[in-house]
């Protein structure tokens, strides 16, 4: 007699969701704010905009994923972390035009759902939910075996946040004089990993467990380093003192990030010996043989936010963000040009 198909049979196992829904409904809920309406398990997220706290509010959105990150995190089998990567690639980047990040849904996609494993990955989206602020709405987990290999996933994130229309940062303001500071990464951040795994694991043979020369800690510690979420020390920033503009530097480095919000007939010049790089990616370079120039639009060489501000008003700013828990740089200047990143090796 043929066997009865079942969903379950097919790979899709509706038990293992509702487990994992039981797991995360508390760590969830511990990133809600007073403006959310809905608990966990609707059918969506209502969130309530304080109409007394806005005059003219713009609604801001950005959507991100972690990237090739994700296979160092299940090499090792390790997710409880990288999911603060999720919210911070995507609440760093409205934070960049002065958006209050105010909520944050996700999806999941794996191709075999252990609750275990999905509550870990949703207990690091909570935890960068509750580092910037907002709050964990809703979000989506598939089971797709088939599309995915069983311990294999992908995450992406969805972010909202509120501008009032009249304090929107977009680098229109930068003028020639203004000061450039750079405010350190915690190190890779979620860019880069595939440059990552060729030089470091396939061509060098690193393991990940392996603690490199001159480190103090293992290959995999350093590269699941989570992306630093800068949402709170901006916000006093730009409460505090006029900012004309932010980059927050991802994919394409300091060279394709900041010259997004250059004005036309103005330059960024940028030195690079007034900040520490980072051991990591010396090592990076060094073993791939990397040309300076590559490493700078790879990777964040050590500065994961950069704020323009005014020459009288860049020691108020430097202060500010040291106050708030930031290392510092003050590392160039604009200057007349045609809109490019420059750099002083």
């Amino acid at each position: 007699m043929k066997e009865k198909v079942t969903y379950k049979i097919a790979g899709v196992d509706i038990e293992a969701g509702n487990r994992a829904v039981e797991l995360i409904k508390n760590v969830v809920r511990s990133t809600f704010r007073p403006e959310v309406l809905t608990d966990i398990g609707g059918f969506s997220g209502l969130f309530s905009l304080d109409k007394n706290k806005y005059t003219n509010p713009v609604l801001v959105s950005s959507t991100d994923g972690v990237g090739t990150k994700l296979k160092i995190a299940q090499m090792i089998n390790k997710h409880n972390t990288i999911g603060i990567d999720l919210v911070a690639m995507c609440a760093n980047d409205i934070i960049v035009q002065g958006a209050e990040p105010l909520f944050l849904l996700d999806y999941l996609a794996v191709g075999k759902l252990v609750p275990e494993t999905v509550a870990a990955i949703v207990e690091g989206i909570a935890a960068g939910c509750r580092k910037a602020g907002c709050a964990l709405l809703g979000g989506e987990t598939a089971e797709m075996p088939g599309f995915y290999s069983e311990d294999e996933y992908d995450l992406a994130g969805f972010v909202v946040g509120v501008v009032e229309k009249d304090k929107i940062i977009d680098g229109s303001k930068i003028e020639e004089g203004d000061k450039i500071l750079g405010i350190a990464s915690s190190g890779l951040h979620s860019n880069g990993y595939s440059m990552v795994r060729k030089v470091l694991l396939e061509d060098a043979g690193i393991n990940l467990m392996d603690v490199p020369l001159q480190f103090e800690t293992t290959l995999s510690d350093i590269v699941l380093t989570p992306t630093k979420i800068y949402v709170r020390s901006i916000l006093d920033l730009i409460n505090n003192c006029n900012v004309k503009g932010l980059a927050h530097i991802t994919g394409g480095g300091i060279t394709q990030n900041l010259s997004r919000i250059l004005p036309d007939g103005l330059d960024a010049f940028v030195e690079t010996k007034l900040w520490t790089i980072p051991r990591i990616f010396n090592l990076i370079q060094e073993l791939g043989n990397v040309e300076t120039s590559e490493m700078f639009t790879a990777f964040n060489m050590g500065i994961g936010m950069i704020a323009v501000v005014s020459q009288s008003e860049t020691e108020k700013a430097k202060q500010l963000l040291e106050a708030s828990g930031e290392k510092v740089y003050l590392i160039g200047e604009i200057r007349s040009g045609e809109g490019a990143v420059k750099y002083d090796w």
